[in-house]
């Protein structure tokens, strides 16, 4: 393929900025010749139809209006009849100011048509002056026949020269007429070449810039597009090299260059692929090694704690009878002992039956169904009737959605955040409890707000996590579960859990779930009193509180 090559040092910027600048140029300077040749076209051409016809008209009609004129002015010499003078008392001048002030505007004082009518007009004006007006009014008064024949051919003669001026001043008109028209057919002409000019400039200039572009653009890219599909297809040792303007060329070079280093990675890929493919092959046998080990764990927590079901009951069983039996029958430390063993017993029984529920979590193969949050809450405030009477808790639960999920484990989820809202309750004042739900882009999110004694800040990260406590056992009941199975429950539909850092008293715990159903399913679409939605809910930083809220 021929290419066309470029100077030393040139670059294709350089190329087109001279090339478009040079054409731009010759271009501009034949559009601005055409716009002056077509100002004189109209120009002129305004002249010859408009200004030069009603000067033609004016000076035909001129000669014949001075005769006219003349003959009225000697019938009433003659005859003295007042009608007679109908032509002389009428002087029509608007024609003759509206020519002179045309003449005077496109060719100035030195006019020769505007000489050539005033000279007329000022013939006209003596001729009035010095005879007409006289000898009227002179017959007037004496009468008809009174004026001497020496002042009428006086007069006759003033008014001949008059008409010759009218005559001149035609001749004048229709020589500047003719070199108007002269004007205007040259002025057509010019611009009618420089229209053809500006068209063959233009398709010289499109051939030119079109020739430049493929010998310096075109030509050098095709070049390099085919060596660069040459390498792709495999041939990795073809140099990517072609002629052309530094821009190309250096795209050249960088592609070049990029083969180069793809040669090189594709060589450490090889050597790398066996390691690769060994390291995959781990990776797998480690992956199934997990699952193996997660299933085994899984099963082992449920086996275990359902397996000591069985000998629990009878230890607890069997202590709570000799507590009865033998109570107060013993010394005082005895029956400290049993009541011990008895409360052990009882610890132990919940302890198992929570991890019991909690190794539940997530091995449902039911499918997920539709459940109303609102009806599920409103079951798990019922089965905590006792405890909400006992402390006169008061449970505020807002407009909640239906969401696809398990009813059993959501219902759950409410009887432990409510519960413990209930039990870590401020010792001066009666547990207040909300529960609420506001619409996010990709769900809803709930909370569980109370006004109890708080978690210290130090310590939140710990509650969601299995077994974890604050307080002795003795200060308040649980097992460390609670709040470790609601994040299970959570992460189990979907979604995740954390403590509101921004509230001023008491716990918020917030959590999301998801809503695949479009936008408009039933719940609320905003937080309307806005006392729980609070923008300063953050989850990598939870709030401080100062009870364990069931994990503790």
């Amino acid at each position: 393929m021929a290419r066309g090559t470029s100077p030393a040092g040139a670059t294709l910027r350089r190329q087109l900025g001279l090339t478009v600048v040079g054409a731009g140029t010759v271009l501009l300077l034949i559009v601005v010749y055409a716009v002056y040749a077509l100002l004189q076209v109209v120009h002129y051409q305004n002249r010859v139809t408009d200004i030069y016809v009603t000067a033609v008209s004016y000076s035909d009609g001129l000669s014949t209006r001075i005769v006219d004129i003349g003959s009225a002015v000697d019938a009433y010499l003659d005859s003295g009849v007042e009608s007679a003078l109908g032509s002389y008392r009428d002087p029509d001048t608007t024609a003759a100011r509206q020519i002179r002030s045309e003449f005077l505007e496109d060719y100035g004082p030195g006019s020769e048509v505007v000489a050539a009518l005033d000279r007329t007009l000022g013939l006209v004006s003596t001729w009035r002056t010095q005879f007409a007006t006289p000898a009227v009014a002179q017959v007037s008064v004496e009468g008809p026949g009174t004026v001497s024949e020496a002042t009428v051919e006086r007069g006759e003669a003033m008014l001949l020269d008059a008409r010759d001026a009218a005559l001149e001043l035609g001749t004048v008109i229709e020589t500047g007429r003719e070199d108007a028209s002269d004007r205007l057919a040259s002025w057509t002409r010019n611009l009618f070449l420089a229209v053809v000019v500006l068209t063959v400039a233009a398709v010289v200039v499109g051939f030119g810039t079109w020739r430049t572009l493929r010998r310096s653009v075109l030509e050098p890219l095709a070049d390099l597009a085919a060596k660069a599909e040459s390498v792709s297809a495999g041939e990795l040792d073809l140099p990517v090299r072609t002629d052309g303007p530094g821009e190309i060329a250096s795209l050249a070079h960088a592609v070049d260059a990029m083969r180069v280093e793809l040669v090189a990675r594709m060589a450490s890929e090889t050597r790398s692929r066996a390691e690769i493919a060994e390291a995959h092959e781990q990776v797998v046998e480690q992956a199934e090694e997990l699952r193996r080990s997660n299933r085994d764990l899984e099963q082992f927590a449920y086996v275990a704690s359902h397996d000591l079901q069985e000998p629990l009951r009878k230890v607890a069983s069997f202590t709570q009878l000799l507590q009865k039996r033998y109570g107060g029958e013993l010394d005082e430390r005895a029956d400290q002992y049993i009541e011990f063993a008895v409360d052990g017993a009882k610890r132990m029984q919940r302890l198992i039956q929570d991890l019991l529920g909690f190794s539940r979590v997530g091995r449902s193969t039911g499918d997920d169904v539709e459940v109303d949050l609102a009806e599920a809450c409103a079951t798990a405030v019922a089965t905590l009737d006792a405890a909400v009477e006992e402390s006169g808790a008061t449970v505020e639960v807002g407009e909640l959605p239906v969401v696809l999920g398990q009813q059993t484990l959501l219902v759950q989820l409410f009887q432990n955040l409510v519960g413990n809202a209930v039990k870590f309750r401020h010792p001066d004042r009666a547990p207040h409890v909300s529960v609420g739900a506001v619409r996010r882009d990709q769900g809803w999110e709930l909370w569980c707000s109370d006004n109890g004694i708080g978690i210290d800040q130090q310590y939140a990260d710990r509650v969601f996590v299995i077994f974890q406590r604050l307080h002795a056992k003795d200060a308040y009941e649980g097992t460390g579960i609670g709040l470790a199975l609601c994040k299970k429950i959570v992460e189990f539909h979907g979604g995740e859990i954390w403590l509101d850092t921004e509230v001023a008293e008491g716990t918020t715990v917030r959590w999301t779930l998801p809503d695949p159903r479009e936008v408009g399913s039933a719940g609320p679409e905003a937080d309307a009193e806005g006392e729980h939605e609070d923008a300063g809910a953050v989850r990598t930083a939870p709030a401080p509180r100062q009870h364990d809220e069931e994990n503790a």
